[in-house]
């Protein structure tokens, strides 16, 4: 140790080399000359550059009006208005008293709802739903996620307090109570909500992790965290030779039998109740179901679960882990900036790279891990360890 250094001043940084060097200058000259008022004028008019100016305009709009345009959605949710076209377009009079809205209040919505592509408005004051619109009706789920999202607004009122841990018990972090330790005392009325919203949400993806990774050679599959059973009644459906397990903490696996009782999968799924952060898993199992689960926990947790993953699965048994991932194209909105906070306020988890999990996995004994291509990367992707 070199004389007068303290102890545990970490090392200098290295010098950074003439990539980095080159990369940064550019991007400092860059953008001082975005940044320039006359230079954003001169661009705007300029025929060449005039097409991106206006758009980073109509960004850099959108990133400061993202919240009116949410809650124009919720708006829309709640009044049911993509449910009251449904059946085909109809006057804004009409709409106006089904939604229980004063007309001028009305058209102020409908025209908002226009503008984001929720509705079309046509002749004689009619609307009619539009593509995003009419995506939301084939997908409730989506419906019950805007409505959760009044929870995450409210945690988010003051991110720079979230951000530097300054801001108290969240609304997320009651509302998804695990996150905070085991779980295993609680209550039904503690894990009803949540049980809910997955089981509702994962109706978006079940069909794309089992269309990736078919399960008709395996005997019997253990989903980990498997909540209320949707993904479990799914997996049923594709492979009716299945036999079925499900691990979640007690309160969750008992609204899973009563769900697989309703489906008449009594025979064919049990549900088992515990922690993976206390217990071990179940065996038996010859293929085990990671579905949204590792991003939800910090990595000391998931290596816990891993290691117990790899211990209850026999020799040459599968591991399927199915969730949005960090480094997808085009999803960086998604996992870095909507999860990433979603997350913090959640109070644990974060989302992680293919090359992260598949860390991850070396490191619990999963030797070989590769991924399979999925229709909706941006909503789930999967990996397969053995």
């Amino acid at each position: 140790m070199a004389r007068g250094a303290a102890v545990g001043t970490p090392p200098a940084p290295a010098a950074p080399g003439w990539r980095a060097r080159l990369w940064a200058g550019w991007q400092t000259f860059r953008a001082r000359k975005v940044a320039d008022p006359r230079f954003q004028r001169w661009a705007a008019g300029f025929p060449p550059t005039r097409r991106i100016a206006r758009a980073n305009t109509r960004a850099l709009f959108d990133l400061c009006a993202g919240f009116t345009y949410s809650q124009t959605l919720f708006a829309c949710t709640r009044l049911d208005l993509f449910g009251l076209l449904a059946a085909g377009p109809l006057p804004a009079e009409i709409l106006a008293a089904r939604m229980g809205l004063a007309p001028e209040a009305a058209a102020r919505l409908l025209k908002a709802a226009a503008a984001l592509d929720l509705v079309a408005d046509g002749p004689g004051g009619t609307y009619a739903l539009a593509d995003l619109g009419a995506a939301l009706i084939g997908n409730p789920a989506i419906g019950r996620m805007i409505e959760h999202h009044a929870l995450l607004y409210d945690d988010l009122r003051d991110p720079v307090a979230l951000l530097r841990g300054q801001a108290g018990p969240t609304r997320l972090a009651g509302y998804w109570p695990y996150a905070a330790g085991p779980g295993e005392a609680l209550a039904d009325a503690a894990v009803a909500p949540y049980s809910g919203l997955m089981a509702a949400s994962q109706a978006l993806i079940a069909e794309d992790i089992l269309e990736a990774c078919p399960l008709h050679r395996h005997r019997c599959l253990l989903d980990v965290g498997g909540g209320e059973g949707a993904f479990l009644a799914a997996a049923a459906r594709a492979s009716p030779h299945l036999r079925l397990k499900l691990f979640d903490l007690p309160a969750v696996a008992a609204r899973a039998e009563a769900r697989f009782r309703r489906e008449g999968l009594s025979g064919r799924a049990e549900a088992i109740g515990g922690s993976f952060l206390a217990d071990p898993l179940p065996a038996g199992a010859d293929v085990v179901t990671l579905v949204r689960v590792l991003h939800d926990h910090d990595d000391e947790a998931v290596r816990l679960l891993l290691r117990r993953v790899r211990a209850a699965l026999p020799p040459g048994g599968r591991l399927i882990v199915a969730e949005p991932m960090s480094g997808t194209p085009g999803a960086g909105p998604v996992t870095e900036a909507y999860f990433g906070l979603y997350l913090l306020a959640m109070g644990s988890g974060r989302c992680r790279s293919a090359g992260e999990l598949t860390a991850l996995l070396n490191e619990a004994g999963f030797s070989s891990v590769h991924e399979r291509p999925t229709r909706r990367p941006l909503l789930t992707r999967v990996l397969v360890s053995n």
